[in-house]
């Protein structure tokens, strides 16, 4: 990587653009150090890329299927020839180890391959008609213009399923990410540029959220939000669509519990769960956060869910040898600090960490709270980044209580070997997603998103095509 910013571009219906625009510094949260500079995109620039995906939609939504799958595939190759050089700027600019980002880069390009291959499964159906001579069918049709808004915790993954559903889709997509990490969606861009995506089909901007958001959504162009993030700007954004009649997808918020019952490997548990904890320093709003642990192995479980927590190699993510890298920016270092401390005060005893790393980037040290009071703002604000509570718990009822009490519902986990409890903790626990003995609950062909405050609609798995398609009835006689 130059030693020196790089200035970076943006692209509009095929342009890529820096010129003459108001740049911001992107930071490498391990240094500190500015590594690139990123162009802000005009409110001219926003519709130049309006009419791009106006223009685009009609040409794309008239490429078959079939071709289509090509043009996603091919992005996929791509994606994976440069798996290497993608992973080392995802972790300059977010700051996950190397061994994540690959792996992340991998599994985007493998959602570009699964929407690939389930864009040409968009079925229609025929209906048995009432009447000689009448046939009754529906066709799927793409929405039409995307307007699609990215986080930073996973630069590859979050722009890749917004995108990779909806122009398998056959509709055309704007795309926000997150002004933070801006080069893993430039490379993703750049991969669909050089599989034939037409242009216009697809633009990447950044600049200011607000100003991106208001402008795109209000435009009459657009006709489907997608948007992963906090609950709060979710809010906000959803009200927006709403004023337009538009569709929208909202992956918000979550806080997922993990109920541990006395009938499990509790150190196999403990090793899993706390690896899993820590994966992107806890900045994953799947994370498992909130543990409920049945009383007997209480004691035994956090004792070896803290001993592994101490034992992790904090550092910069280049550095192979690291199992953790910092968070992302400074504000998640603040929120760390304010968390712990009001648990502390509320009588919460600190297992392991608690406090920040060095003077130079955004280190945390991986955390494991205990004896934490349900009136402490962590148990009921998502931390977002490397601190794990740990309570008791009494039992079934109990760990579905415990698991329900706050307004979000995204993920949630459980470990038991009884059938019983593993039949009624799936149906009573309030959760997009739930990982029974796994913490493995996402991958490109499985349904992704919440309920409650965690948002609507999902992404991923055949769910995730439906959401930028909509049905038409056709009659005739």
């Amino acid at each position: 990587m130059p030693t020196s910013p790089e200035i970076l571009s943006f692209m509009v219906a095929g342009e890529w653009r820096s010129a003459g625009r108001e740049l911001e510094p992107v930071f490498n949260p391990a240094t500190g150090d500015t590594i690139a500079m990123l162009p802000h995109a005009t409110i001219k620039d926003l519709d130049d890329a309006l009419d791009g995906a106006e223009q685009g939609f009609e040409v794309w939504r008239k490429v078959s299927a079939f071709d289509r799958s090509k043009v996603l595939r091919g992005a996929a190759d791509i994606l994976r020839r440069g798996v290497s050089e993608i992973a080392a700027r995802m972790t300059l600019e977010q700051g996950k180890p190397l061994a994540e980002a690959r792996v992340e880069t991998i599994v985007a390009a493998d959602t570009f391959d699964w929407f690939a291959e389930e864009g040409r499964r968009a079925y229609g159906r025929v209906i048995p008609a009432r009447y000689p001579g009448q046939r009754q069918i529906t066709i799927r049709q793409p929405v039409g213009p995307v307007a699609a808004f990215a986080p930073w915790n996973f630069p590859a993954m979050g722009p890749a399923r917004k995108i990779a559903a909806a122009l398998a889709a056959g509709c055309s997509c704007i795309i926000k990410p997150s002004e933070e990490v801006p080069m893993t969606a430039i490379a993703i861009a750049k991969a669909l540029e050089e599989a034939g995506l037409p242009k216009g089909v697809l633009s990447l901007v950044f600049g200011s959220p607000s100003q991106i958001s208001t402008h795109l959504i209000a435009s009459p162009i657009i006709r489907k939000i997608t948007f992963t993030g906090s609950t709060a700007v979710g809010k906000e954004l959803a009200g927006l669509a709403a004023q337009g009649a538009k569709r929208a997808t909202m992956e918000l918020g979550g806080h997922a519990p993990v109920l541990v019952f006395d009938d499990v490997d509790v150190d196999q548990v403990a090793q899993m769960a706390a690896m899993g904890k820590y994966r992107n320093a806890g900045q994953v709003c799947i994370s498992p956060t909130r543990f409920y642990v049945m009383e007997p192995v209480l004691e035994r479980f956090t004792q070896a869910f803290a001993n592994v927590a101490k034992k992790l190699a904090v550092g910069n993510g280049l550095d192979e040898s690291k199992q953790m890298g910092p968070v992302a920016n400074p504000r998640r270092l603040q929120a760390m600090g304010q968390l712990i401390g009001d648990a502390v005060s509320h009588g919460a005893k600190v297992e392991a960490g608690g406090d920040r790393i060095g003077n130079q980037g955004n280190f945390w040290s991986p955390t494991v709270l205990s004896n934490v009071n349900s009136e402490s703002n962590i148990m009921n604000l998502e931390p977002f980044g490397p601190v794990a509570v740990i309570n008791p718990m009494s039992g079934l009822d109990d760990a579905i209580a415990q698991a329900n009490r706050l307004p979000y519902g995204l993920a949630a986990y459980a470990f038991t070997r009884s059938n019983s409890n593993i039949i009624a903790l799936g149906e009573g626990v309030d959760a997009g997603m739930i990982g029974i003995n796994t913490l493995l609950v996402s991958s490109p062909e499985v349904p992704f998103g919440g309920v409650k405050e965690s948002g609507y609609g999902h992404e991923g798995g055949i769910e995730g095509l439906d959401a930028f398609l909509h049905t038409k009835s056709i009659s005739e006689m």
